[in-house]
């Protein structure tokens, strides 16, 4: 398993948790970890998802995700 964490712009309350928690639990191979207002923790075995579906499945919802750690690796 890996894990990645994702930050998510958009989620402005409760139920964006919820849309955002169950659009990632609906990735085969993944499971979610915690899910908070701007960002989610999400565990995926790699040889049946990657990363970039679990982005795919927020940015499908209306959010715009990325990978917390692409963001921490990008020059300002």
């Amino acid at each position: 398993m890996e894990s990645v964490t994702l930050s998510i712009d958009g989620m402005k309350c409760g139920g964006c948790k919820t849309k955002v928690s169950t659009a990632l639990s609906a990735v085969v191979g993944a499971k979610v970890e915690e899910v908070a207002v701007g960002s989610a923790r999400v565990s995926f075995d790699p040889e049946r998802t990657t990363a970039a579906a679990l982005i795919s499945a927020v940015d499908r919802l209306g959010f715009k995700a990325c990978s917390a750690e692409a963001l921490g690796n990008q020059q300002v």
